[in-house]
């Protein structure tokens, strides 16, 4: 959780319990029977209208690639292509491959089926495997460890992607006349800002003109290359995966490293599983077998086309195909599409950012919701505003779409294969399936993704090292503040004592009117603001609530299984809480519904205690000095926990405390 009052090991425990109660269910039923309940649940709304909206943010990252993949295949500085037969065929061919495998095979076929109640994403994946009662903590630790520096990877996605997706698109004014070339980074920047600008009014209004624009976009890029496909109908040949053992053999050691490039075609995939709670798997296959894979395979094989008969073009073949008076329709086309697909990016940034938080991953911070009927509407300030600052820093930075390209891919490969690794598990552990089955099926996919992994990695002295530094720093920051979260947890649960022995040694105390909510974590202890309630001020309120708040490892907790309660002494009630990691926990809301034989009380009339700690950096073992000091910022850097549990400034009372680590 991310509260100081109600974090703690505690939280592992009752993960765990979750975990294990949730494996059981799967072992009694095929993972296939989710599956069927999401597809069900979302085919009330339309499969239609929901692989329309999955157009707009599902497919914005992988439909804007066409800009710049093949382009940088063949004009990479550290080795580039001669555009001749052996060269496009084989390229063609990679990509046609990628797309196929990476995408239709791994994602839409496999990885989206290993759901968390209808969520996916890499960390929602890594929930999935959360270690049992009795595991080793090494591998739950390794296990835990990957997935969370996947996560902190996809931070340098967020940052990258619209940079280099708003770049492309804008260069393409250069197509137009050259007496833009001065104006291209001026309005790459203005048009980041207004993005960033405008996250506060959140995606729902903006969302119901992305999947109109999207069509557009994918039916000119399938008009594109149809039109060049047209006149050289053997570049279709390329599906012949010989021309990729060709391509490897004619010039091996750049067509190895020009992988690193071709990736480019397929860095949306991992949007595709972290956006699934959104649409539901089949939606997001329709759109994908429908409308994206049809236009994007036409448009490769269109450049590849137009490249054989204008090899001169490759510095920008994508607009070059385009017929001149419809440059400047097609360059405003193509910003709209970046800026779709910069919006998926950040969106899912922010989502990301509240799982983290929600699994104590990182300080509680900001953040609001701007749906009142769709929860995954989110809006972080913090986040949004540190994306702004990063993002203009890269486009200033790096100037253009190129040298963004050599930054781009090393993060998202990474996190591709952790999510092979971690799928692994899943359908070991999870679904039950053999070793040697899951060896057959992930050992392929690793080997491929290994191969462009290795191909990024000599893009990292020029540019690569920003995505691994993000994603070092935040590893680092996250682990820390987890870390931290169970030290200071140990030593504020030191000396507590049961509740039944603290109540007892209060009997006969005053009772005054009123109801009082006590955050604490540990059920079944006595809450420090309690005792000191009662030592200092020697009163009880009529009405008291011990309430723990526990995040479970699913997305979304449902209504019944929300609160259990339990009475401990008279007018004392123990409430257990539970929402999931993808949930905005409203404590008082949950309150006022529980029904309880003997629980009355005037929602409008509770004052809640908070224990506040003051976190310092001591001798006490468990951390390194420098992590230590590290935690104690990051603590005071937290947004306060009556606002992360929604709770009313006006009636909340803190308790403070000295908590050295």
């Amino acid at each position: 959780m991310g509260s100081d009052q109600t974090a703690g090991p505690e939280s592992v425990d009752f993960a765990k319990r979750l975990a294990a109660e949730n494996a059981a269910k799967a072992a009694s039923h095929a993972h296939h029977s989710d599956d069927a309940h999401e597809d069900h649940e979302h085919s009330k709304a339309g499969t239609g209208m929901l692989a329309l909206g999955a157009l707009g943010v599902v497919y914005g990252d992988i439909g804007t690639s066409p800009l710049y993949s093949l382009k940088e295949t063949f004009t990479e500085k550290s080795h580039p292509m001669l555009v001749d037969n052996i060269n496009v065929y084989g390229v063609c061919s990679l990509a046609f491959w990628a797309l196929l495998i990476i995408i239709s095979v791994k994602y839409l076929f496999l990885v989206m089926r290993a759901d968390n109640r209808g969520e996916g994403g890499i960390l929602a994946l890594t929930a999935l495997v959360m270690p049992k009662r009795g595991s080793t903590t090494a591998k739950a630790g390794l296990l835990v460890g990957l997935g969370v520096f996947g996560t902190a990877l996809l931070y340098g996605d967020g940052i990258i992607t619209p940079a280099i997706s708003v770049l492309s698109a804008v260069e393409g004014l250069g197509e137009v006349s050259s007496s833009f070339d001065s104006w291209v980074i001026p309005i790459a920047v203005v048009i980041l800002l207004g993005l960033f600008f405008v996250q506060s009014r959140g995606t729902g209004a903006v969302g119901k003109v992305f999947g109109p624009i999207m069509i557009i976009w994918f039916l000119i890029l399938a008009v594109l290359g149809l039109s060049k496909v047209w006149s050289e109908p053997g570049i279709i040949a390329s599906v012949n995966p010989y021309y990729a053992v060709q391509y490897f053999t004619h010039e091996t050691s750049r067509a190895f490293l020009s992988l690193g490039s071709i990736f480019l075609v397929v860095t949306g995939g991992e949007a595709l599983y972290a956006d699934m709670g959104h649409f539901g798997r089949k939606p997001i296959t329709v759109g994908w077998y429908a409308i994206v894979l049809p236009a994007l395979l036409l448009n490769y094989w269109g450049q590849g086309a137009f490249l054989l008969q204008n090899p001169e073009a490759i510095e920008s073949v994508f607009f070059r195909m385009a017929p001149e008076p419809l440059l400047l329709p097609l360059v405003i086309l193509a910003t709209c599409a970046t800026i779709i697909a910069s919006q998926a990016l950040i969106s899912g940034v922010f989502s990301l950012t509240a799982q983290a938080v929600q699994l104590d991953y990182l300080p509680r911070i900001q953040i609001r919701h701007t749906s009142s009927s769709h929860s995954g509407q989110i809006y972080v300030p913090l986040v949004n505003w540190a994306l702004m600052i990063a993002c203009i820093g890269l486009v200033l930075g790096f100037r253009t779409a190129s040298n963004l390209a050599a930054a781009y891919g090393i993060a998202v490969t990474m996190t591709m294969v952790i999510t092979t690794l971690i799928f692994f598990r899943v359908i070991t552990d999870r679904w039950n399936w053999s070793r040697t089955r899951g060896f057959i099926i992930c050992v392929p996919l690793v080997l491929i993704e290994m191969g462009f992994l290795g191909a990024n990695v000599i893009k990292i002295p020029h540019g690569g090292w920003f995505a691994l530094a993000v994603g070092a720093i935040l590893m680092v920051q996250m682990q820390t503040w987890r870390r931290g979260r169970i030290l200071v947890a140990a030593r504020i649960h030191r000396g507590e004592r049961p509740i039944e022995d603290v109540l007892d040694e209060a009997e006969g105390i005053k009772r005054v009117t009123g109801t009082a909510v006590f955050m604490f974590k540990d059920l079944g202890k006595a809450p420090p603001a309690l005792v000191n309630n009662l030592r200092h001020n020697k009163v009880l309120h009529n009405t008291t609530l011990i309430v723990a708040v526990d995040t479970a490892d699913e997305p979304r907790v449902s209504a019944e299984d929300r609160a259990t309660v339990k009475k401990v002494a008279p007018g004392v009630f123990q409430v257990e809480v539970s929402f999931g990691f993808m949930e905005d926990p409203d404590v008082p809301k949950v309150l006022a519904a529980i029904v309880h034989p003997g629980l009355e009380y005037d929602p409008e009339d509770v004052t809640y205690f908070l224990g506040h700690e003051s976190i310092i950096a001591g001798k006490a073992p468990g951390m390194n000095p420098l992590q230590e000091h590290l935690f104690v910022f990051l603590n005071r850097g937290a947004d306060s926990a009556s606002r992360f549990f929604n709770l009313p400034t006006e009636r909340v009372f803190e308790v403070g405390s000295r908590v050295e680590i």
